[in-house]
């Protein structure tokens, strides 16, 4: 009686071994979760109409950080510095973002599928070459996913907004608009993003 109940105790702490394991070295998110990601991007060009030529380049910096209020639920705030040079003249821009995103769907163990929603509120300066300076507001609700290259890096892809609104104002000039995309599915893919997170 003695060794089977020495038995199943070895068992049982085997298998709670085993499966603190594997929460360890799982793929996806839990409360309580940090994750820092972001993007960063860079361009160049050069335009010749064949009597002047042109060099245009931009640049983008963009981290965020994410805390997970529930297993599928983050809070997330962003922060994207930027610059655009376009022959001799400059803008630079800056961008801060507050959203969430909720994770919906798992496609297998790595692909994890969200969506989220976020506002965005930033300013251009041109460079001080006696422009008025622009103002924007953004508010968008997109879709995503993650793949998770390890149980802690994941490379996340941003796809097209579902719906966005932007508004600019320059001076006493302002424009808006809006844009609703439930059908036109393609458009999901005509300007997606990329990043990679860290897990906490």
């Amino acid at each position: 009686m003695k060794k089977i109940i020495l038995t199943v105790a070895a068992v049982l702490v085997l298998s709670f071994a085993n499966a603190q394991d594997k929460k360890a070295s799982g793929f996806g998110y839990a409360k309580g979760d940090i994750v820092l990601g972001g993007n960063i991007m860079t361009s160049s060009s050069t335009t010749d109409n064949g009597t002047t030529s042109v060099k245009s380049s931009s640049s983008m910096i963009g981290p965020d950080v994410a805390y997970f209020i529930s297993d599928n639920l983050a809070l997330e705030l962003g922060l994207a510095i930027g610059s655009t040079k376009v022959g001799s003249a400059k803008t630079a821009t800056s961008n801060v973002a507050v959203g969430a995103r909720y994770y919906f769907l798992n496609l297998g163990e790595r692909f994890k599928t969200y969506t989220n929603f976020g506002l965005n509120f930033g300013s251009n300066d041109n460079g001080g070459n006696g422009a008025t300076k622009t103002s924007t507001l953004g508010v968008g609700a997109g879709i995503g996913m993650n793949y998770f290259l390890t149980s802690n890096v994941a490379i996340n892809f941003g796809l097209g907004n579902i719906i966005s609104y932007n508004s600019s104002t320059t001076g006493s000039a302002k424009t808006s608009g809006m844009d609703i995309n439930l059908n036109e599915f393609n458009n999901f893919f005509s300007k997606p993003t990329f990043g990679v997170s860290y897990k906490f």
